[in-house]
């Protein structure tokens, strides 16, 4: 076989292994459920200027059988459809398997996506909040880990009127 005939050879062989690795990853990745994650707190972090900085601790559970690395997270938070916060943060942990982790990612708030809020509840007494919270635990795999929150939340009566 010359030179040429062996390199098609290898070619195949490098294509047909690297279209197998793939399918079981796909196959593997598959069964996984995914991860559940849950807002479980919000504190008041320093802000600049016309920003609010929150940190925003969110209770990760794994379903699954196997444990999760992560090497980071990212996140946005969307309130009444419109986006309110987002953020990242370098944070490395482990889920364990059929466990939970808690992580605390920094948010910021622009000024303005505040005052849209802040007018979209005037008046509502208490006010309620459809959020949508979504994410991505990075460092698993190619793509990361993506995960859905959605919910609705209301503040406390007397926070945002006098009684």
């Amino acid at each position: 076989m010359n030179r040429r005939g062996v390199f098609k050879q290898v070619g195949r062989w490098a294509a047909a292994l690297g279209a197998g690795s793939l399918l079981a990853a796909c196959a593997v990745l598959g069964l996984r459920e995914p991860v559940q994650v849950s807002v479980i707190g919000i504190e008041s972090l320093p802000g600049e200027d016309l920003e609010l900085r929150m940190a925003v601790k969110l209770r990760v559970q794994n379903p699954n059988d196997v444990a999760i690395d992560f090497d980071g997270i990212s996140l946005t938070l969307d309130l009444r459809g419109a986006r309110f916060a987002s953020g990242v943060s370098a944070e490395r942990g482990h889920v364990p398997r059929f466990g939970e982790a808690v992580i605390s990612v920094p948010v910021s708030v622009s000024a303005f996506a505040l005052a849209r809020q802040i007018v979209k509840i005037a008046g509502k007494e208490p006010p309620q909040f459809d959020y949508v919270l979504r994410g991505q635990l990075s460092g698993l795999v190619i793509g990361g880990m993506h995960f859905e929150s959605k919910g609705e939340i209301a503040l406390p009566r007397g926070l945002t009127h006098n009684n």
